[in-house]
């Protein structure tokens, strides 16, 4: 058998064969079979596998999959209403979704930027970054000390390399620092004339000989670090500020005055440093709500157009001020912001008890149920006597009778208001001590004396009118209708703090984005040797004859790479008084 079959076997027996590629005598292992063992991998540890989990946490691909993770966590909060910004939101939903409430309320969906999970992404998104940025930072600073690399032996593998020769024929004008014997530029003046173009250029540059190595783009990382830092910047503005801010709500009639004050909410979410010296005092007065309707569309008759709240404020120590407040339109007032939530009807109404006494006399606001506001609301008398009196209250803007015999709303807006009530008495359990919701009564226990239970008709009203009711329980009187609004009080002392770092990570971006990192070299090359002319005869070169070389180096995408580098050639060339070969 030849030495070539020989060695095909092997190749063939070594797995070799089918990649022309290897070298005959090429072995991927030894197996056992060979004598040899297989490869075993080092085991980590438990400190090798804490190392290996914090680079993987502390990677740059991590730290973008939590910041998209954290935005696709914020998405629930803008879907269902939160406890700390619409708690009554919160009340309805549950009225309306009593099979799906439980387990979103498990998986804390209506308390989204304060539950585990989402405070889990945050907290690791802010690990990721600062301990991407430390590390990245410091190899950054180290970078911006170091002198720039020495100029490649051969330019001519690098991009947009072009060589220009120096000698009688190129050289047009007189430049200064020529050779006195030859005319032409001397080598001396032609590397300091690139160093300071280079310079001017924004470049770093230092000079190796008869070559200049100069780079510049160190910008970029600059911007790419401020852009994260600015990142944590917010993360941070975010929760220490929410913990010095608070969040109320309130429910403003017509004509009534809310004041910055901690027992005029009601609800109030305070932050985990909050102080009630932080409520700056001022009053804040609804003096008029007004929605606009469409009217000549018929397909969307009746859809809200626009909301428009005027309202009257006064700081301590201050004027009064009239403005406007609408919808995503916030009144900036002692230091909150005031945003429209809702709004709806309330009633005017004034009960008289059994002895004629008036029992109760108050504006009772009722929650729209529908497109149309149709809406709900409960009464309650608890000073009524004989017995105290609850009733369920149904309002109509514009009433209209259906063919059943029951009322619906035509119309949202309030062109023919009526109020219907269903009347109860007994104890409404307001002396237990146990607190009630003022829009919910529990009926179980009372007796209905006017409505669908009882032997009289539910008690039906339109504005200035009053009915008395059954069994000497005494009288109402429905004075009128008036608009509410729901308000949100909002006080975040980080505000300025976050747009100032959102500013400065948009300006980190761009400024990622758009700087080139790239390093140019030029080279002076003296011509010591006899060159061969194209016909093939000796082309003895002159005395301080040499050829100009540039090129450069792009670290990453940089599509402008080559004109940069004709561009710096062009300018050294003019310089110098050298014709650039066409």
């Amino acid at each position: 058998m030849s030495r070539q079959s020989e060695t095909d076997d092997s190749r063939i027996e070594n797995g070799t064969a089918s990649d022309p590629m290897r070298p005959s005598d090429h072995v991927d292992g030894a197996g056992p079979a060979d004598g040899g063992s297989e490869v075993n991998q080092p085991k980590l540890g438990l400190i090798g596998y804490v190392r290996f989990f914090w680079r993987q946490l502390t990677s740059m691909r991590t730290a973008l999959f939590l910041l998209m993770l954290l935005a696709l966590a914020a998405i629930p909060g803008s879907l269902v209403p939160q406890r700390t910004a619409d708690p009554n939101g919160v009340v309805q939903y549950k009225a309306d979704h009593p099979q799906l409430f439980p387990v979103l309320d498990k998986l804390q969906v209506f308390d989204t930027y304060t539950s585990v999970w989402f405070s889990a992404i945050y907290l690791l998104l802010f690990v990721s970054l600062i301990g991407c940025i430390v590390p990245r930072t410091k190899h950054h600073w180290q970078a911006l000390r170091t002198r720039p690399p020495k100029t490649p032996a051969r330019l001519t593998r690098l991009a947009g390399y072009r060589s220009v020769a120096v000698n009688p024929d190129t050289v047009t004008t007189a430049a200064g620092g020529t050779n006195a014997a030859t005319g032409l530029p001397s080598v001396e003046h032609a590397v300091t004339r690139a160093m300071a173009i280079l310079k001017r250029s924004g470049y770093r540059v230092e000079r190796f000989g008869d070559s200049v190595s100069a780079e510049r783009g160190y910008l970029r990382e600059t911007g790419n670090l401020v852009f994260h830092a600015a990142l944590v910047g917010v993360l941070l503005a975010v929760g220490v500020g929410g913990g010095f801010g608070y969040t109320g709500q309130r429910l403003l009639v017509e004509g009534q005055t809310f004041s910055n004050v901690l027992g005029s909410y009601d609800s109030f979410n305070p932050g985990r440093w909050f102080q009630q010296t932080d409520l700056k005092g001022y009053n804040l007065t609804l003096d008029k709500f007004v929605t606009k309707y469409e009217e000549r569309n018929l397909d969307a008759l009746g859809q809200a157009l626009d909301y428009s709240a005027t309202v009257t404020s006064r700081e301590k120590g201050g004027e009064a001020k009239t403005s406007r407040l609408g919808v995503n339109d916030p009144l900036s007032v002692g230091g909150t912001n005031v945003y429209l939530l809702g709004n709806g009807y309330a009633m005017g109404v004034t009960v008289r008890d059994g002895k004629g006494d008036v029992a109760f006399k108050d504006v009772v606001p009722f929650l729209p149920e529908d497109s149309n506001y149709t809406s709900t609301g409960v009464i309650k008398v608890p000073d009524a006597v004989p017995d105290q009196l609850g009733m369920v209250g149904f309002f109509y803007p514009t009433a209209s009778k259906l063919s059943t015999g029951a009322f619906t709303s035509a119309y949202p807006d309030s062109q023919n208001p009526l109020l219907t009530l269903q009347v109860y008495t007994g104890d409404l359990g307001l002396d237990d001590g146990v607190p009630q919701s003022v829009y919910t009564l529990d009926t179980s226990g009372l007796k209905q004396i006017a409505g669908r239970q009882s032997d009289a008709a539910s008690i039906e009203l339109k504005p200035g009118q009053t009915k008395t009711l059954p069994n000497g329980a005494g009288s109402i009187t429905f004075d009128g209708v008036k608009r509410y609004v729901s308000l949100d009080v909002h006080h975040d002392p980080s505000q300025a703090w976050v747009a100032g770092f959102a500013v400065l990570s948009v300006l980190g971006l761009l400024t990622s984005l758009f700087v080139p990192r790239r390093r140019v070299w030029v080279k002076v090359v003296p011509r010591t040797a006899v060159a061969t002319g194209p016909d093939g005869t000796p082309d003895a070169t002159g005395p301080g004859e040499y050829d100009l070389e540039y090129a450069g180096l792009a670290r990453g995408e940089d599509p402008n790479l080559e004109r940069a580098v004709a561009d710096i050639a062009q300018r050294h060339t003019s310089d110098l008084g050298v014709r650039m070969p066409q």
